[in-house]
């Protein structure tokens, strides 16, 4: 069940989708400092259980920014 996994294995498996899904518009460093400061900003601000899904939209968010800018 994804909500028992530890934040770090999340976080690796959330930097995983969205270098399948942007790694063609942006750098591989981009979408990990990306990752990495979205995991930041969610940390301690929501349940355990919803930092996989979170984590995941709202670096999508700011990825698809960085793309259509």
């Amino acid at each position: 069940m994804i909500a028992n996994r530890h934040p770090a294995e999340l976080a690796q498996s959330v930097l995983h989708r969205l270098e399948n899904e942007f790694g063609a518009q942006l750098a591989s460093t981009d979408i990990v400092d990306t990752v990495r400061g979205a995991a930041r900003d969610l940390e301690g601000q929501i349940v355990p259980e919803a930092f996989g899904e979170m984590l995941y939209r709202l670096a999508c968010v700011r990825l698809g920014r960085a793309v259509r800018a």
